[in-house]
């Protein structure tokens, strides 16, 4: 019995691991100009802003969180009326340099890092992931208070007049 459970421990590991390994949520073949260029351009004729997940498939942080949103449809619908996503690669293959440099270098926050953009490409914040998470995953009213404050209605001061 105890060497069928230690068999059935091991398997349930083994095929964690490669369920992690299986999310290709970063695309090291993209040019990550062109990817944040295109959610712009959908974001300004949408009136939303852009969210820049920045990390990588070596992340298992990136990949949590992308799993955590998708999960709480609270936050995914959220997201999905305010933001349009991208997911931009970090990784040995490509390190999307023109980016790290029109960012103001995030990396120093460590990975996943979130840049939000307004409808003109203009970089409005810079978050570092580690300010969400609890425990070994993210905090819901956190990430749903970060989404809040940073859309186009949230930065938008007519918003705010009587």
């Amino acid at each position: 019995m105890k060497r069928t459970l230690i068999i059935f421990a091991l398997i349930s590991i083994f095929a964690g691991l490669h369920a992690q390994e299986e999310v290709k949520l970063y695309n090291p073949e993209l040019d990550g100009m062109e990817q944040v260029d295109k959610a712009v351009k959908e974001a300004a004729a949408a009136g939303k802003h852009v969210f820049v997940q920045y990390g990588g498939n070596w992340c298992p942080w990136c990949i949590l969180f992308n799993k955590f949103v998708n999960e709480d449809q609270e936050i995914k619908d959220f997201v999905k009326e305010n933001y349009v996503v991208v997911h931009l690669n970090y990784s040995p293959e490509n390190k999307n340099e023109a980016c790290l440099e029109r960012f103001g270098y995030p990396q120093r926050f460590g990975f996943p890092v979130f840049i939000i953009l307004d409808g003109k490409g203009k970089m409005i914040h810079t978050q570092n992931s580690a300010y969400l998470e609890e425990g070994k995953g993210y905090n819901q009213k956190r990430v749903l208070e970060f989404f809040r404050h940073w859309t186009a209605t949230a930065v938008d001061p007519a918003s705010y007049k009587k």
